[in-house]
């Protein structure tokens, strides 16, 4: 873990056993391809590599979202991702992931949660490590602990699962099974 991580930062990942964040703008870039019945989106292998190693490391993981998408349920089916919710705008993101916490037995505090907008306020606000992207709105990255050097789409899920990681021990035991 790079030595500028202050030791508040440490400690909030270190307590993090539930990994959740939004999709549009934070897994992906925010572009959406729209065209005759389908609908694209481009995902980072490296972001979704960091999402099946913290499962591996005994993390939960799950995505947030208030944008229901099959291009999305398609990712996350691929990765196996724990927790998948496409609430459009049913409720919000604070109250799908209190749901979520409170199936799980869990708290805001052992929860990171990834956000990039305004909508990712009221997570962002109560998770134990936020983390907001690079180039998220200033609002978010006002609120988070932490802000990812990479942007939405391209390395910074990565970014913070890797940090969770290395904060927790974990991050060397792939290290070690990969370079075998």
């Amino acid at each position: 873990m790079p030595a500028k991580i202050s030791s508040s930062i440490r400690q909030r990942a270190k307590r993090v056993k539930v990994f959740l964040c939004d999709v549009d703008g934070v897994l992906t870039d925010g572009s959406i391809f729209i065209g005759g019945e389908r609908e694209f989106k481009r995902f980072n292998i490296r972001d979704g590599l960091g999402l099946v190693l913290a499962r591996r490391a005994g993390l939960k993981v799950g995505w947030v979202s208030a944008r229901p998408s099959l291009a999305t349920k398609l990712r996350a089916d691929e990765l196996k991702i724990d927790f998948l919710v496409q609430q459009g705008d049913a409720t919000s993101k604070t109250a799908a992931i209190e749901n979520l916490l409170a199936q799980e037995k869990l708290t805001w505090e052992e929860t990171c949660f990834v956000g990039d907008d305004i909508i990712d306020l009221g997570p962002l606000k109560r998770a134990g490590f936020a983390v907001a992207v690079g180039d998220g709105v200033a609002e978010a990255k006002a609120t988070a602990h932490f802000v990812t050097k990479n942007f939405g789409g391209r390395g910074a899920v990565r970014e913070a699962v890797e940090l969770v990681l290395r904060a927790q021990g974990k991050w060397d035991q792939f290290l070690k099974k990969y370079s075998e």
